[in-house]
């Protein structure tokens, strides 16, 4: 079996996704593919550039990242056409020589290599060979004003953007291997975290920490902001300040537990992995319950996955472990049942059991439904059937956060199902959830995500 490295010490493979994306299209093996790279902009009332994040739809058919280049796929004769930049003699003494077409052609999985000034005769000369019967695809909000379409049948601007994100929810073995690299380095990234979380006396110092080894083992790009969430900061599902102390300021009592939501970015593609470490080198005991709990649901929901199985099943299936533990520690009083049809857990469990991963953290092709009368399955970024070659992110999540929890207590329709006595020493819990990345097989799935998340593993990093 080929190693990670080995696999991407070839080309990104572009040209088969475009390939993928023309058959989709279903164009009777005619026409041409038109995408653009994201353009080089300024920032407002500045004259350097906005932080560059390539478009998505460019890169999964070229692998290029360069800005202001763009991409011509021939259907009909299979060939794939980049277009870079032509060199701008005054931006050199600034920025160095901008990449040759020869070296162009090394780098990418395309055909030709030619400057953007050649994009217009490109497409006139596909859509003459084609005798005018054919159609340019393309973004509409993504085509520069000087780009022309003519002498093709139509310009559709439609269709095109849809087709590429359904093609990106199955992922070939080299975009696995992306991932996969992504999650190894992450993975030593909250290592070193939960080494150091002891000694840190604010979020923000784990921040920079974590930054810095993403850096020097080459994610420079992050998949989003991390979140580092110390105590009852962690039942903010996205916590994004970092800054506050990790040492409560009144009783200068250390804060039980730090949720590590964070995942760097390789290549254009995204690790998402959470971890929970304990701040004093052990868990509390309401922690320690809480994530016996979690990680008990995350392990059963990933024992389900397999090509075909229905996410919304396992998801549900997440919930009913989080009742049957809630109800052991007497958080939760009623019948398991009921419990469900009430949907009670949704307090404690707010937020859906996870999402597609790709070159997006939430990655394109999930179809979830924000407006469902079932709350349950509201924020499920993903419904319906996971096909082989998806990834997948599983974090299953209980927290404790009063802005979710006290409607529910107050309202004495729901309020009967929770003991208020007994749920109060849970509230400096705040969240805990875990996180891995799932790669979705014919047979079953393989877990890209090796960060360590055992009870007495994590423990033995933190002391």
């Amino acid at each position: 079996m080929a190693t990670v490295d080995a696999i991407l010490a070839a080309k990104y493979p572009g040209k088969a996704h475009a390939r993928r994306v023309a058959q989709a299209l279903k164009t009777q093996d005619a026409g041409a593919i038109y995408l653009e790279a994201q353009k080089t902009r300024l920032i407002e009332d500045n004259d350097e550039a906005q932080p560059f994040r390539q478009r998505r739809p460019f890169f999964y058919l070229t692998g290029c990242p360069e800005p202001d280049a763009s991409m011509v796929y021939d259907i009909k004769a299979d060939e794939l056409t980049l277009f870079i930049p032509p060199i701008d003699p005054d931006s050199v003494i600034w920025s160095g020589l901008p990449l040759s077409l020869e070296e162009a052609a090394k780098l990418y999985d395309v055909d030709h290599v030619q400057y953007t000034t050649d994009v217009n005769g490109t497409l006139a000369k596909i859509a003459s060979a084609q005798a005018g019967k054919t159609a340019a695809f393309a973004i509409g909000e993504q085509v520069s004003s000087d780009i022309k379409f003519d002498g093709f049948a139509q310009a559709n601007l439609t269709d095109l953007k849809k087709v590429i994100e359904d093609a990106r929810v199955v992922k070939d073995a080299y975009e696995v291997a992306l991932l996969r690299k992504a999650n190894d380095i992450s993975t030593k990234g909250h290592i070193a975290i939960a080494k150091a979380a002891r000694a840190a006396t604010n979020e923000r110092e784990l921040e920079a920490a974590w930054l810095s080894g993403c850096i020097a083992n080459g994610c420079r790009e992050q998949s989003y902001h991390p979140i580092f969430a110390g105590g009852a900061n962690g039942a903010t599902l996205h916590y994004v300040k970092n800054d506050e102390y990790l040492v409560d300021q009144e009783t200068k009592q250390r804060k039980g537990n730090l949720l590590i939501d964070a995942g760097g970015e390789y290549r254009s593609y995204c690790a998402d992995i959470t971890r929970v470490v304990p701040l004093n080198g052990t868990f509390p005991t309401e922690t320690r319950q809480i994530y016996e709990i979690v990680l008990r649901m995350q392990s059963e929901c990933i024992g389900m996955l397999k090509e075909g199985v229905r996410w919304d099943d396992v998801h549900a299936h997440a919930h009913r472990v989080a009742i049957k533990g809630l109800l052991e520690l007497g958080i939760l009083k009623g019948g398991e049942e009921e419990l469900f049809e009430k949907r009670i857990s949704v307090a404690f469990f707010p937020h859906g059991l996870g999402h597609y991963l790709g070159m997006d953290t939430h990655d394109t092709g999930g179809y979830p439904n924000y407006s469902d009368a079932d709350k349950m399955f509201r924020y499920l970024r993903v419904r319906g059937i996971l096909p082989a070659g998806s990834v997948i992110t599983v974090e299953p999540g209980i927290y404790f956060c009063r802005f979710i929890i006290d409607p529910v207590l107050n309202d004495p329709e729901t309020g009967k199902y929770i003991d208020a006595a007994v749920l109060e020493r849970y509230w400096n819990v705040g969240g805990v959830r875990i996180e891995d990345n799932i790669h979705i097989t014919k047979d079953g799935h393989d877990n890209l995500t090796s960060a360590p998340k055992a009870i007495e593993e994590i423990e033995a990093l933190a002391q």
